[in-house]
């Protein structure tokens, strides 16, 4: 296994409700569309994150309306925010919230950080220990042809693994669509299991006992805050 073993388990969606996942990725698509334009051939972020809906079953209607939304001029704004929170036992999160309204984000946070008696850090407190990189996982490719394609699109990565005839590419996020087309000239049909920009955690640590309980209890609680869209994290689960 190379540095990062497991993209699941850098983010963490614990039971992640049908709902609450329609209605992020709702809100997701609208401010794309709206910042980059309402067409997925225009914008390839929209274009991306239309295809993850369908892969994770979002329904066409939900997509389609929150395109519909920006192209009708609803004045609705939602703002990316990430907080930085230090768990039990040497563990650390990074919470990605999408929100329209800040100060409810806050209190929601709050709440879950109290009832679990874990400390929300400052910004940067907790980020530094995080790399901010593009992932791209598929199979079909020998690492070398992988290698090869690279080389040809003049495309850099700060990372690979190859394992069971799978590959993932670890990139600078401004990278992703570069490194995409690149494997695409070589496997035009090209299924991308893993397509995703994250924070991964430079060093990973194990908890037991009372501590990954705890620690599961924390990502649970955060699971039920409508504005938390993403959780990063550090533990091996």
């Amino acid at each position: 296994m190379g540095r990062f073993p497991n993209i699941a388990a850098a983010k963490a969606k614990t039971g992640a409700a049908k709902g609450k996942l329609y209605g992020m990725y709702a809100r997701e698509i609208y401010q794309v569309a709206k910042n980059g334009g309402a067409t997925p051939e225009g914008n390839p972020s929209l274009k991306r994150l239309i295809e993850k809906a369908k892969k994770e079953q979002v329904p066409a209607d939900i997509i389609k309306r929150a395109i519909d939304k920006v192209n009708s001029g609803t004045g609705e704004n939602y703002e990316e925010l990430t907080y930085e929170v230090f768990g039990p036992a040497g563990s650390t999160l990074m919470i990605k919230c999408l929100t329209d309204n800040v100060n409810r984000s806050v209190s929601d946070l709050r709440a879950v950080i109290n009832k679990c008696h874990v400390k929300m850090g400052a910004m940067g407190s907790v980020s530094y220990m995080y790399d901010h990189l593009c992932t791209v996982g598929f199979k079909g490719l020998t690492e070398d042809e992988v290698m090869e394609a690279l080389i040809e699109a003049d495309v850099d990565y700060v990372d690979m693994e190859v394992e069971d005839g799978h590959t993932l590419i670890y990139g600078n996020p401004t990278d992703l669509y570069k490194i995409k087309e690149a494997i695409q000239s070589k496997l035009p049909n090209v299924d991308f299991d893993v397509d995703d920009i994250s924070m991964l955690p430079k060093e990973r640590i194990t908890l037991a006992g009372e501590d990954l309980e705890e620690f599961n209890r924390l990502l649970t609680l955060l699971d039920e805050v409508d504005d938390v869209e993403t959780v990063y994290h550090n533990v091996e689960l």
